[in-house]
């Protein structure tokens, strides 16, 4: 007797319910949202287009997509939420991200629409965007040297300390705890050590140093970055109960795609001692990379594979200082075996004109 096949249900009611709605007309970045900023409109529309498979996701999108949010001040997963669970307008949209993160101001939008058009800057950017390029290096040749040899810089001093001692207050009140009561580290409700916090006074001026956008200049070889909307990260000492929740050693790259440069940061808000949950590197394998994947089993996934055997290791460093690391290293988080918390803020730039092969 022929067995009928297994009908999975649910999918075939939401195939039905995709047949159902009307197709979704994708925007041209171009397009002008009622803020003034091109691509919105775009993501916004690609987004819906995506989730019902009636589009694929171009690598120039990828780079539009966080170059918009981040212009705007939002996180690209508050974003996401937000069209999945509420399927706004776009209009409706607007306005959230106008709540979310305030109007941005007539030059920001400039810049932004300059970028994504490859059009001049406005006199006002190009005179910011000077001093910058102007400003005495924060990178020594030494430093640079270093950074070439390993793919990682630490940036000494790279946030005022008094505007980090406010935002790991920010961060212990967000998560519901207090700096001298130990219990109340440990989270019921937020599983892992991301703080899904990212509008809030005290982390704008650490995006804003400029000793963080000079170090990343000198790196890109340009001033004219964009900085990430980006979360923060509140990693508890580890406990019985508690187990090291990760993330572990991976690397934040399609690797379907041409590898390139680019680089991703972290600061430190408190002290933090190699043993006490630190940034975990594997340096000099920017060099590597490539040779190292080729080596692989067909279909091997890169992150599944034993990376600490390459040769990781913990980098400690004070508060305020940062770590700027190229996105070929693989790179997490550690078991914290320290006493205190290890309290951080995810900060990276990158330019808005990019070569997307």
């Amino acid at each position: 007797m022929k067995i009928p096949p297994t009908i999975d249900i649910n999918q075939l009611l939401s195939e039905q319910l995709k047949l159902m709605e009307p197709p979704i007309t994708l925007a041209s970045s171009h397009e002008l949202s009622s803020i003034g900023a091109y691509h919105l409109k775009r993501f916004w529309s690609s987004t819906f287009a995506q989730r019902h498979q009636q589009t694929q996701l171009f690598p120039q999108d990828v780079h539009l997509d966080r170059l918009i949010l981040d212009a705007l001040g939002v996180g690209l997963n508050q974003a996401y939420q937000f069209l999945y669970t509420k399927k706004p307008s776009l209009d409706e949209f607007e306005n959230w991200v106008i709540a979310t993160s305030g109007k941005p101001s007539k030059t920001r939008i400039e810049r932004l629409n300059a970028d994504i058009t490859g059009t001049q800057y406005s006199q006002e950017t190009h005179d910011w965007l000077m001093a910058i390029e102007k400003a005495p290096p924060v990178l020594s040749q030494q430093d640079l040297a270093f950074w070439q040899r390993n793919g990682y810089v630490i940036v000494r001093n790279a946030a005022d300390l008094n505007a980090c001692q406010k935002a790991e207050k920010v961060i212990y009140k967000a998560v519901g705890a207090k700096y001298d009561d130990r219990n109340s580290w440990y989270r019921k409700t937020v599983p892992g050590i991301m703080v899904e916090l990212i509008q809030n006074g005290a982390l704008e001026a650490n995006r804003r140093s400029l000793r963080i956008h000079k170090a990343f200049s000198q790196l890109w070889d340009t001033p004219a970055l964009w900085v990430t909307a980006d979360r923060c990260g509140f990693h508890a000492p580890q406990r019985e109960s508690h187990p090291f929740p990760g993330p572990d050693l991976h690397w934040d790259v399609d690797f379907d795609r041409p590898l390139d440069f680019a680089t991703q940061g972290i600061l430190y808000l408190t002290d933090t001692p190699p043993e006490q949950g630190a940034l975990t590197l594997v340096p000099g394998f920017h060099h590597k990379l490539s040779q190292w994947l080729q080596s692989l089993p067909t279909g091997a996934d890169p992150n599944h594979q034993d990376l600490h055997a390459l040769g990781s290791v913990p980098i400690g460093a004070n508060a305020g200082d940062m770590i700027i690391w190229h996105h070929h290293l693989p790179h997490g988080s550690r078991p914290n075996l320290g006493m205190r918390p290890r309290i951080v803020q995810y900060i990276n730039m990158y330019p808005g004109r990019r070569h997307i092969s």
